[in-house]
């Protein structure tokens, strides 16, 4: 029965997998969905838009696989940054490494597996009603020596995986250097931001900030950029915008309604021509904006934080190295993000209310990881025929429906998990956004983690435990019992999983490639915006989303290559698919927003790391319940030589990632000694942390509203 069910989870997801490759390919031909997979390419100039009807368009055409293929590793670089190199090193480090455990699972493994005669032997005859469990090591026998076979075959995957991680590692943090030797000088390589800045009676933050750094780095400080608290001068700003952009749409459309009650409901009141109405508004908020922008410039709206700059990057670098105070609380340093790059609400808030904050995320992500645990519970419940009948006695008709059943307990629970888990990343944003973080990049990165560990505690635990939060809690308790117990549970769950790979990773990879929900928006949204050109905004890829749902893919074939290899062709289809897929959206949807030069690879190697450990522990249990004490005990030395190797790498290749080590910034900086372009970027270094909050807006015709009270210069 679970092979049947299994069977019609694959053909349902094969059969929207080709969907949705036919309909991308009509739709990369249509003129009027440009908005799916165009933008990036209008702004880059290198597209333009045609209209009216052109049947070569309808035909589908393969030609972007080939383009995604021959697209190298420079061609990527150089377009999109390293974040995307590394993106697509996880998908080739993955595939390199379910190829090899491929071979040995499904090709040794599996036929030792068959040939056990533990539980009942594999009909061949009515092989769609057979247990996937017949495929897995609980049929080899207990004490059998043919479980010496999956032993080898853990340290043969644990040696080669150990090899690729360090390959990858050393290879990541050469790129990383060479990415930051050949790049342009930029700001925030010379700047780094500090805090809690201490202010003398009479003086200001930034007379405190001038006299210190003039003192203690004579030699190499620049300038320096006090950050100022506006929030409310943003959302002036955004209230110019929204009227902005509703006088664009209404002059846009000449044959829309025009005129309209002035009030807030639209029931009552003389009609006004709804132009000239928000016109007035936006003239009365710009004036507002220029009132706000001198009163924060000129009332002492400052914060005790500014960016700091230096004339070289060894400079910046000794700065933020060093410890400034005697008192550590004070002259706070940390490396500044790149311009575009800083979260500027992180510095309207206090140290209270983010200190605050920090506990209110920590009990926040407790509590929505005990309420996921409620749709696990019941895509379990789906699993179980016998159960919902329990839950739900009238469906015990429709249930005896062969083909129902095999939906309900084959596709529908993984579907069922794969819908809640799409409010996951967004959640987690939100949750790092109020962390504390002092750019868009680190909230990601932040996000990245918690999706990852929520994903591997409620999909991977919750659903091989199956049950109440407490008893689950209560397994962890006792460190002893947890190999015997994932021993048991693990290789129970297989199945799901096989269907979780196919149902969640076919058609995730699938949808990436057709980007349903941007495509719906567009067309419900288009006929109200009527967006030009110049507002179409580029995409970029959600990294907190997509690189936990890779590396949890990755633990899935990790744990499961050697007691159920059958996972491992789903997985390689999904890592082949992802590999194509990716490539083309980041040579035609996305463009990078920011620059970590890398920073995600070390959440990777710790996550692979994990797998490792989780598949040791799993194997000492399983080999313990098989009565193979020598191979469990045999195990343990695997584990411990995997924690050696992982803190090898932390020391050799973590530091890369934090800091640029001194020989590099110290060439970098005799480099750039001759280039006759560095005395101009100093110069502009002075404003290039600006609040955006403080740029002139240009929105309404009146031209005397162009200019600020007070030049950003003065700021």
């Amino acid at each position: 029965m679970l092979v049947s069910a299994l069977l019609t989870s694959v053909g349902i997801n094969f059969g929207l997998c080709v969907l949705f490759f036919t309909l991308y390919s009509i739709l990369r031909k249509q003129p009027s969905n440009y908005d799916v997979y165009i933008p990036r390419l209008l702004v880059e100039g290198t597209s333009t838009r045609r209209s009216g009807f052109n049947l070569e368009r309808l035909i589908p055409s393969p030609g972007w696989v080939r383009r995604a293929w021959k697209l190298s590793e420079d061609e990527l670089l150089s377009s999109s940054g390293l974040d995307a190199v590394v993106f697509m090193r996880i998908i080739t480090f993955c595939l390199k490494i379910f190829l090899v455990a491929g071979i040995i699972g499904v090709f040794i493994l599996l036929p030792v597996n068959c040939t056990g005669d533990q539980l009942e032997g594999v009909d061949f005859v009515d092989f769609s009603n057979n247990s996937l469990d017949v495929f897995t090591i609980s049929n080899v026998d207990s004490g059998s020596k043919r479980l010496w076979i999956h032993f080898s075959a853990v340290y043969v995957v644990t040696v080669f995986v150990c090899y690729l991680l360090y390959y990858e590692y050393k290879y990541i943090s050469s790129k990383r250097i060479a990415y930051f030797l050949s790049s342009k000088p930029q700001p925030h390589q010379f700047t780094i931001l500090v805090r809690s800045i201490p202010v003398s009676a009479g003086n200001s933050i930034s007379d405190s900030i001038d006299n210190f750094f003039r003192e203690y780095h004579p030699s190499t400080y620049l300038s320096h950029l006090v950050v100022r608290r506006t929030n409310k001068l943003r959302n002036l700003i955004h209230d110019a915008k929204k009227y902005y952009k509703r006088i664009i749409r209404l002059q846009s459309n000449p044959t829309q309604h025009r005129y309209g009650c002035n009030n807030c409901f639209g029931l009552f009141g003389r009609n006004v021509d709804l132009v000239d109405h928000y016109e007035k508004k936006l003239e009365d908020i710009e004036e507002n904006v220029r009132l706000e922008q001198s009163d924060v410039s000129l009332a002492g709206e400052e914060i005790p934080a500014a960016f700091v700059s230096f004339k070289s990057r060894y400079g910046a670098a000794i700065a933020f190295h060093l410890q400034q105070s005697i008192n550590p609380t004070h002259w706070v340093t940390e490396q500044a993000p790149e311009p575009h790059d800083v979260y500027w609400p992180f510095f309207s808030s206090s140290f209270m209310r983010r200190w605050i904050s920090k506990l209110v995320v920590i009990v926040a992500c407790i509590l929505l990881t005990i309420l996921f645990l409620i749709p696990v519970v019941v895509v379990q419940g789906l699993t179980n025929l016998s159960q919902l009948e329990g839950w739900f006695p009238f469906l015990e008709s429709i249930l005896t429906i062969t083909f129902v059943s095999e939906v309900i307990t084959g596709y529908l629970p993984s579907l069922i998990l794969m819908l809640f888990l799409k409010t996951v990343p967004p959640v987690m944003e939100l949750l790092s956004s109020i962390q504390g973080y002092v750019s868009h990049s680190a909230i990601e990165r932040s996000a990245c983690i918690k999706v990852l560990w929520f994903t591997i505690w409620n999909i991977f635990f919750a659903t091989v435990f199956s049950g109440s939060v407490l008893y689950q809690v209560s397994i962890f308790l006792e460190p002893k019992n947890i190999p015997a117990k994932l021993a048991v549970l693990v290789p129970a769950q297989a199945s799901f999983f096989i269907a979780y790979v196919v149902t969640s990773g076919w058609t995730s990879a699938s949808s990436e490639l057709f980007r349903l929900v941007p495509l719906v928006w567009g067309l419900i949204t288009k006929p109200c915006t009527r967006s030009t050109d110049d507002e179409l905004e580029v995409p970029t890829i959600p990294y907190h989303r997509d690189i936990p749902r890779l590396l949890f893919f990755g633990l899935l074939g990790i744990t499961y290559f050697f007691q159920a290899p059958l996972i491992l062709p789903f997985l390689l289809v999904y890592f082949c698919l992802g590999y194509i897929i990716y490539r083309n959206q980041f040579i035609n949807v996305y463009a990078p927003k920011y620059e970590t030069a890398g920073k995600f690879w070390p959440t990777v190697h710790n996550s692979m790391i994990f797998s490792l450990v989780l598949m040791h522990a799993i194997a000492v249990g399983i080999f313990t319940l098989k009565k193979l004490s020598l191979a469990s005990t045999l195990i343990f030395p695997l584990a411990i030589l995997t924690l050696l190797f992982n803190e090898y790498c932390r020391k050799r290749f973590l530091p890369i990632f934090t800091a640029y080590p001194a020989e590099t910034l110290i060439k970098k900086d005799r480099a750039d000694e001759n280039d006759a372009a560095l005395a101009e970027f100093l110069d502009n270094l002075v404003t290039a942390y600006q609040d955006p909050a403080f740029t002139p807006i240009h929105f309404s015709s009146n031209d005397g509203l162009h200019s600020p009270l007070i030049s950003s210069a003065e700021v």
